[in-house]
């Protein structure tokens, strides 16, 4: 099974063309979209789909991922292997938080011409490098033969939280289309209490930390743990983002009120 997940829109052929590829190779492929729309040139809010929904694949699924703003420069094609599945796209963080969600064991440089097409563009590595691995690994290909193996991938600062005085500083990874501003900061990380602080780049509030959105009353502010495992400040029946003026990539600081 390979997912797909990459921010070309539908309009275009891209997708199209990058199936053909698959299907090409690999025939018998299982292709899945996860999503087509992620924010244009925003890896941080395609790691967060990614990472939302790679967890209810079945082991060994081929995650294809392309938001690649850097496309053509010296950033390197890479594959992670985990102990669940594989990854395969740009090194520029887009993989990361769901790849080590799922525990890293290795990642390898697509560097073997043998697995990328005859005539590699310089601007549609989806089609031309990431598609045929993709292709190439789903049928049995090892990791191994794609190229050489890396340790020093890019971590992007949006997969850690700092902690500083009792506080957590974290960053939003998404809002989503109901308007809720979703952090990268986890249900591990978050001490058990009723009421937080949340500070946000536009408003510091105290909000109650809740369980349902219906704790509060329609068009009343909560913090909650959403159903991908982060904390999500949020709007009953209301957009959050569009109240608090936040947006992807904005720093948060959430601490005991």
């Amino acid at each position: 099974m390979i997912t797909l997940t990459t921010d070309f829109g539908t309009r275009d052929s891209y997708i199209a063309e990058m199936k053909g590829v698959i299907l090409t190779i690999n025939p018998e492929a299982t292709l899945i979209d996860i999503t087509h729309e992620v924010e244009k040139f925003n890896a941080r809010v395609g790691a967060f789909i990614l990472a939302s929904a790679a967890r209810y694949f079945p082991k060994g699924t081929v995650h294809l991922v392309v938001v690649d703003p850097g496309v053509g420069t010296e950033r390197q094609a890479i594959l992670a292997q985990t102990e669940r599945g594989f990854f395969v796209g740009p090194d520029n963080g887009v993989l990361m938080l769901a790849a080590q969600n799922q525990g890293i064991l290795r990642i390898h440089e697509l560097a073997n011409p043998k697995f990328m097409l005859p005539n590699v563009s310089s601007t549609f590595h989806g089609r031309d490098i990431f598609a045929p691995a993709a292709a190439y690994l789903d049928s049995g290909v090892k990791p191994s033969e794609f190229g050489p193996e890396i340790s020093n991938p890019v971590m992007p600062e949006f997969v850690s939280v700092q902690k500083n005085n009792g506080s957590l500083v974290g960053e939003v990874l998404n809002v989503d289309a109901f308007g809720n501003i979703i952090t990268n900061i986890t249900h591990e990380e978050m001490a058990e209490t009723k009421i937080i602080k949340v500070k946000l780049p536009k408003i510091s509030l105290n909000l109650t930390f809740a369980k349902i959105y219906a704790e509060v009353e329609p068009q009343e502010a909560i913090a909650l743990i959403g159903s991908h495992g982060f904390v999500e400040i949020a709007l009953n029946q209301g957009s959050a983002a569009e109240k608090f003026q936040a947006k992807a990539g904005d720093k948060v600081e959430v601490s005991p009120a």
